[in-house]
């Protein structure tokens, strides 16, 4: 959202308010709350028909401070909320002085001056690392749209460069960068993206996540180009300071609040080969796949099964085609007598073509529209609905379908899609449609994710994912989206995977069939090299992202900050 135009004026039809006095500060338990107002109210005449600010400063975990900039406070909140990990009782400091309040956790403060000029500072053993100053915060009153908006602006150094946001495309570094972090299908070579993530950190030892489900907009040294501002359609804006001092430190932090991924199996580190997408295949044609990799000297460890293994029109309904796969059940059996991991392709819609399409109806598992009827377009499926995950009635009949497919020998899934869900719609738990289109990328994962903790247990569970959201990271993931491939694009497509290096993902990459011959296997030769590496070395960085949330793959950025 832009809110600025040029450095003296603002977007037409916007109005801003924002805090400008502190009028009163209290302890209220653990928390420190700062009332302030937008113009002097030292003049009781000025106390009238003006708003009022509350800022919460609150921590919950050790060098992590949350702050919490409301507006009214009788607007609703429907669900769903990130699931964080919030600790009772964390030993914070309050210190309420003349000139300044302050509050501290661990190492990091913040620090709301009183008097004429305000200021939001966040220090760090005492010095400054970040924070806004007067006019830089506040409230948007957009009256082209009738909507309301909170925002934050916060200083970036001389220097200073910005990372994460999510599994993006666009350059390493985001300065520069406008973010949308609404979850899209756009593919691997655009601004959009499958993962958004509101959490970015800097090179100074400090991340940020704002704690809004739905879109935040973020202008990353962009509108102002020493400022990191994100905004967010509600009538309170809350966000997190997280404290290193390195970025390492940071990522600790960053996965003891919001989950750490668990130890994947030995066997997801190998070789994956797909049938790809629109590949015509039977069990012959699977076969000859996989007699071709030996042939090759290439090491095979999974095989997986795109969304041709069921009928078309009809996905996702988890039967198998029987005119192309008459014995499943056997040809899995005989595949895995081959030393293979099997894997299937999933995903959360229904094509109406199916034959279980009108009992989901009827009993209320797909999504609606706010008049009751299902939500149906013909993008992908002919008819296609949604599961309604909010519906424990319907987690529980797709939980079984995949339940049946692991009792024939599958051992995890591809999760793809769930990233185009719409908000013209009414969630079965009552949710918030704004809030829902990204986190449903969540539940998804997570429903899939304890299925397969249920019965192939925790120790061998993965997913195949592309859609994520905050705390995804809880189900091991392995993967981004299908890439077509230039040389060129392939080299970028390495730069994501370091990218993912900030935002606590374990990765890999599809190698698309629309890749030359020639290129495609010297990629494929050199991943099975890599994959030949000492599975003793793997396991200990694997261990390491277990036990203190870094990546396997570290961004040169962190050598230059830290060695440690």
């Amino acid at each position: 959202m832009k809110i600025s135009d040029g450095n003296w004026l603002i977007q037409p039809g916007l109005n801003l308010i924002h805090p400008l006095q502190v009028f009163e500060v209290e302890q209220q338990d653990n928390e420190m709350v700062v009332y302030a107002a937008p113009r002097d109210v030292r003049e009781r005449t000025w106390q009238l028909d003006t708003p009022l600010f509350t800022l919460r400063f609150f921590s919950p975990q050790e060098g992590i401070v949350g702050v919490r900039i409301e507006h009214f406070q009788g607007a609703l909140n429907n669900g769903p909320h990130y699931p964080l990990n919030i600790l009772q009782d964390v030993k914070v400091t309050i210190e309420n002085t003349e000139r300044y309040a302050e509050f501290k956790s661990g190492n990091l403060s913040a620090r709301v001056s009183k008097g004429e000029f305000w200021s939001l500072d966040f220090l760090r053993n005492g010095e400054r690392i970040t924070g806004s100053q007067v006019k830089n915060n506040g409230y948007v009153q957009d009256t082209n749209n009738q909507r309301n908006y909170m925002f934050e602006r916060l200083d970036l150094g001389v220097g200073e460069t910005v990372y994460g946001l999510g599994e993006r495309f666009t350059a390493l570094v985001r300065n520069g960068q406008t973010v949308e972090t609404w979850n899209r299908d756009g593919g691997t070579s655009t601004e959009q993206a499958y993962k958004n993530i509101p959490f970015y950190m800097t090179n100074r030892g400090y991340g940020v996540l704002v704690n809004h489900p739905q879109c935040v907009s973020f202008e990353v040294g962009s509108e102002k180009v020493s400022k990191v501002q994100f905004s967010v359609e509600s009538e309170y804006l809350e966000y997190f300071v997280i404290d290193g001092p390195t970025p390492k430190a940071v990522l600790d932090r960053y996965t003891r609040f919001t989950g750490r991924p668990a130890l994947p199996p030995a066997w997801s580190f190998g070789l994956w080969l797909t049938t790809s997408f629109t590949t015509n295949y039977d069990e012959a044609t699977v076969n000859s796949f996989i007699d071709g990799m030996a042939e090759r000297n290439l090491p095979l460890h999974v095989f997986h099964f795109d969304c041709f293994w069921m009928k078309a029109f009809q996905w996702c309904d988890f039967e198998w085609d029987p005119l192309t796969f008459p014995d499943p059940e056997g040809m899995i059996r005989r595949l895995k007598a081959k030393g293979l991991k099997i894997c299937v392709w999933i995903n959360p819609y229904i094509g109406q073509k199916s034959p279980v399409f009108k009992e989901l109806q009827e009993k209320g598992y797909l999504l609606k529209r706010p008049d009751g009827s299902l939500w149906q377009w013909d993008k992908w499926q002919p008819g296609l609905a949604i599961y309604d995950f909010t519906n424990p009635d319907a987690c529980k009949w797709y939980a079984d379908k995949l339940k049946g497919l692991v009792a024939m020998g599958v051992d995890c899934f591809k999760t793809d899609f769930g990233e185009r869900i719409p908000t013209d719609v009414q969630w079965f738990d009552g949710s918030d449609p704004q809030k829902m289109h990204n986190h449903y990328a969540y539940i998804y994962n997570e429903l899939v994710w304890n299925v397969l903790k249920d019965t192939v247990g925790e120790e061998e569970a993965v997913l195949f994912a592309r859609s994520a959201s905050v705390g995804a990271q809880n189900f091991r993931y392995t993967g981004v989206a299908t890439v077509t491939l230039t040389t060129n694009q392939w080299r970028k497509a390495c730069a994501v995977v370091c990218l993912l290096a900030f935002q606590v993902l374990a990765s890999g990459a599809t190698i698309s069939a629309a890749l030359k011959i020639p290129l495609r296997r010297t990629f494929t030769n050199a991943g099975a090299r890599l994959v030949c590496f000492p599975a003793i070395a793997v396991y200990m960085a694997a261990n390491l992202i277990v036990c203190r949330g870094p990546t396997m793959m570290s961004p040169v950025m962190w050598c230059a900050s830290s060695r440690n």
